[in-house]
């Protein structure tokens, strides 16, 4: 009986590989597909205009060690929006790092944070440590570039907080970051 399948399954086998003809005609063109993301193969077609803005601020006693950014336009109300700051050069790299970003010193750990509305983006310091005993470095001419995500941005895995994959996907270049200023309090 054994014998019997085997020789059927393989009468069965060359049966079907016996069913090939010759590749008829080729048919009409079908529609165009929508576009992709830029680098993203695979991805649906979607407007994303992503926003970019940079600013270089000082974090003061004066006004409260946080400054506010008004944004040119106002976002839309699901927009999202990343915050990385200038955290070194290497070889005239730069290094940008996500923020919030923490230093742990010895007095306590400083913090650099943010939060933000449809109409700025508040940049502030926060911690134990006391502020005034900081050196110039760590509060004087910090520059911050700021990524408004489209709230109609497509699911994608991407890590937010690496600065590179995020311009990368939205195609962002250093020549896209609009420079703004500190809004100062009244």
């Amino acid at each position: 009986m054994r014998k019997l399948t085997s020789i059927f399954g393989l009468a069965v086998l060359m049966a079907f590989q016996a069913c090939e003809g010759p590749e008829g005609p080729q048919g009409p063109q079908g529609p165009q597909g929508p576009q992709g993301i830029q680098g993203v193969p695979g991805t649906p077609g979607v407007n994303i205009v992503g926003t970019t803005y940079e600013a270089a601020v000082d974090f003061t006693a004066e006004e409260g060690w946080e400054v506010i950014l008004e944004f040119p336009e106002e976002l839309a109300e699901s927009d999202v929006v990343l915050t990385y700051i200038l955290w070194d050069e290497v070889e005239e790299k730069p290094i940008w790092r996500a923020v919030p970003q923490t230093i742990f010193f010895p007095e306590g750990p400083l913090v650099y944070n943010f939060d933000f509305t449809q109409v700025d983006i508040r940049l502030f310091l926060e911690g134990n440590i006391d502020f005034a005993s900081l050196d110039d470095i760590w509060t004087l001419e910090q520059v911050f570039r700021i990524v408004v995500v489209p709230s109609n941005f497509p699911d994608a895995k991407i890590d937010w907080t690496n600065y590179e994959a995020v311009t990368q996907m939205l195609g962002i270049t250093d020549s896209d970051f609009q420079k703004i200023e500190v809004k100062k309090k009244n």
